[in-house]
């Protein structure tokens, strides 16, 4: 399992700046790039740079975005990234550099644009070059030998081939599929699809060749001299190796998240494994839990004195890409020496949980480390149920440890669920020595089923059953299923579960099924998990939040019961009144939105954001002098509003004061000048004067 790392970043901070980015722009065209740019695109990082950045770099506007984005680029390649130096960038310069040197030489071409040249750029210098020039029984070809990195697809060790076709012009890369071994030979008389006659003749010549010219994977078994079509694999994997050094995501969160992500972070993606788990509780309210692991976490250190601060962004979105919900919480963690080299040996997770009405979403989280100006993000398409009427299963979560809590902490608590709190991790990996727990909800089980039906769990090891178990459904006391599985006599490999519910038949209804791993790992240190207690599910605070969501789906009903509820209970509080007369006012109830909001006008904290509200109510009741009042005072606390002045000139010209009502508009039209309507309006007006 990769073990997270642990930064200590010791109060010089690197900032920068950073410009904000338009999802959806249209791609300038490489001819209207700024040359210097043009170049770093399609010259010095069109081996190494993603189509994802590519697409990115040319949505860019302006000079300066480009640079800022030309350093995230490195940044994000950086082995060393608490050095001055950027180890990855030189290199990947030197490499450039010799290309050119040395591979240009016997074309009118640049070397970093010849396929020695590309080759070189990609994967460096190579262990050994085995040198067939002036020979006389083949054209000249070089043998180029490389250790591979499995990470990115490659085998342990392999060869490459470049030769001069036909005994002229550059070196190119040679393909055992295309090429084949008749093409390295001078004077080869025989049949042109007779590889095998071919590779029997080069292999008098060099064994070596020979052999890698049928397959460029040394040892790999192949028959009567066929080519391998492995090689031909592995050569489309070294081109795409770029593409695996780097996560590009860091581009797509800057993107995402443009307005919550500030110029400081902009360079300082970090990479992160999340877990996202929809569960019901006993009141019926459906919670989205999830957890966040980044896979570094910098930490501001000072006299043996350890901090974070963590800010998690999240927003809710429909399918059409509406805003449902959006909140920011904070999690500020402080670390004494002992609590931090714990630390340093495992790794931090972050758990929340949040409500959410029935409907099908796209949930995004971004997570800041406001200490060392990191980010990271995930995003996730779930589902929360309308009604279920029919028999259903949730997902499978699986976990490696399941903890008791007293049945008087009846709060909310991340991957709690009634009085059982489960341990997991968003990589389903465990140790022997623990034991596997699963958890899943029955929905609306029909009575026959529960008490004829059968619960069955299947365990597979690399897709044949391993170990089955089953179980009557009456035999659980609830629809919340915890089933633990000990893992000692498990191998280590990959695995996975399927829970089947089964009708008196024996036949399989409903199911579902997930992997994890047993490591091999001679031990598994297991997260700090850090979580907020959240109030119990009868607080007033969930008719809050569900009534929001409710009402920016325009399910004025719904949301109208929930905020009603909650100003009931909290009639002071601006925060749930001023919601609830939002739901008034699209029902138009106006003159219940004037009894909520006019006792706060007086309010001692001077929130008056709900006065453009207030003020709407009055002029849809056509008592516009107060409507005026309410927006004036809404300016002046607030400033110059472009539709507070255009209300304010229809509310004077309702009343027949032209003059006020055109020096509210004109003042508008200097604001923004292209509102063509109000124009011709006040054009009107003043002809008539």
């Amino acid at each position: 399992m990769k073990r997270k790392k642990i930064f200590f970043l010791f109060l010089i901070l690197f900032s920068t700046a950073f410009v904000s980015l338009m999802a959806g722009k249209e791609e300038i065209s490489l001819k209207e790039l700024p040359a210097r740019y043009k170049k770093w695109l399609e010259e010095d990082v069109i081996y190494i740079i993603t189509p994802k950045e590519r697409e990115l770099f040319l949505q860019l506007e302006t000079d300066k975005a480009r640079d800022i984005f030309v350093e995230a680029f490195w940044k994000q390649r950086d082995p060393s990234p608490g050095t001055p130096e950027n180890e990855f960038k030189e290199e990947h310069y030197r490499r450039f550099s010799h290309a050119n040197e040395y591979f240009g030489r016997e074309t009118t071409r640049p070397g970093w644009q010849t396929e020695r040249g590309r080759i070189y750029i990609i994967l460096g210098p190579p262990l050994d070059i085995g040198r067939y020039e002036g020979e006389g029984f083949v054209f000249p070809a070089q043998i180029w030998s490389y250790q591979g990195n499995p990470e990115y697809g490659l085998p342990s060790h392999f060869h490459l081939i470049f030769y001069k076709r036909r005994g002229i012009g550059e070196y190119v890369l040679y393909s055992p599929g295309r090429d084949g071994p008749q093409s390295l030979l001078i004077n080869y008389k025989g049949d042109p699809s007779d590889v095998y006659a071919a590779y029997l003749q080069l292999r008098k010549f060099d064994s070596r060749l020979a052999e890698a010219s049928i397959s460029l994977i040394p040892g790999e078994s192949t028959s009567y001299g066929r080519p391998s079509l492995a090689s031909d694999t592995l050569l489309s994997r070294v081109y795409s190796v770029p593409n695996k050094m780097v996560d590009w995501k860091y581009a797509e969160a800057l993107l995402k998240f443009k307005d919550l992500v500030e110029v400081d972070y902009s360079v300082n993606y970090i990479g992160s494994d999340s877990l996202v788990s929809v569960i019901q509780d006993d009141s019926g309210l459906f919670f989205v839990h999830y957890s966040v692991e980044p896979e570094k976490l910098s930490v501001l250190s000072y006299e043996e004195k350890h901090r974070v601060n963590l800010e998690l962004n999240g927003i809710v979105t429909d399918i059409d890409g509406k805003m449902i919900f959006q909140y920011e919480k904070t999690f500020p963690l402080n670390f004494n020496q002992e609590q931090i080299k714990d630390v340093e040996k495992t790794s931090i997770v972050i758990q929340d949980m949040i409500p959410l009405v029935a409907g099908d979403y796209r949930f995004s989280l971004l997570m800041k480390n406001t200490v060392s100006k990191e980010f990271t993000s995930f995003e996730r398409n779930i589902s929360i149920p309308e009604r279920i009427s029919s028999p259903s299963l949730s997902s499978l979560l699986l976990g490696y440890r399941l903890k008791k809590v007293p049945s008087q902490q009846n709060n909310n608590k991340p991957f709690r669920i009634g009085d059982s709190e489960i341990g997991c991790q968003a990589r389903s990996v465990f140790h022997p020595h623990e034991d596997l727990i699963v958890f899943f909800q029955m929905y609306s089980l029909t009575e026959e089923l529960r008490k004829k039906g059968i619960v069955k769990f299947t365990l597979y090891r690399n897709e044949e059953e391993y170990l089955a178990r089953r179980k009557a459904i009456r035999e659980f006391a609830h629809d919340n299923i915890f089933e633990k599985f000990p893992l000692q006599n498990f191998p280590p490999d990959y695995y996975s579960i399927k829970v089947s519910i089964l009708d008196a038949k024996n036949r399989e209804i409903l199911s579902d099924q997930k992997g994890f791993e047993v490591t091999p790992l001679p031990d598994l240190p297991r997260p700090w998990i850090i979580s907020k207690v959240m109030p119990a599910s009868q607080s007033i605070v969930y008719s809050y939040i569900l009534g929001k969501q409710f009402a920016r789906k325009g399910k004025l009903e719904e949301a109208g019961r929930l905020l009603e509820r909650a100003y009931n209970q909290n009639p002071l509080s601006l925060e749930y009144a001023s919601s609830y007369a939002e739901v008034l006012f699209d029902r138009e109830e106006y003159p219940k939105v004037k009894k909520i909001l006019i006792p706060f006008l007086e309010n001692p904290q001077k929130d008056f954001k709900f006065l453009p509200l207030l003020g709407a109510s009055y002029q849809a009741l056509e008592e516009y002098e107060s409507a005026i009042a309410s927006y004036k005072k809404y300016l002046s606390h607030y400033g110059t509003n472009l539709k507070i002045l255009n209300s304010i000139g229809k509310c004077y010209y309702q009343l027949g004061n032209t003059k006020e009502a055109l020096i509210a508009w004109e003042k508008s039209l200097e604001i923004n000048p292209h509102q063509e309507e109000l124009k011709r309006l006040v054009e009107s007006l003043k002809g008539k004067q």
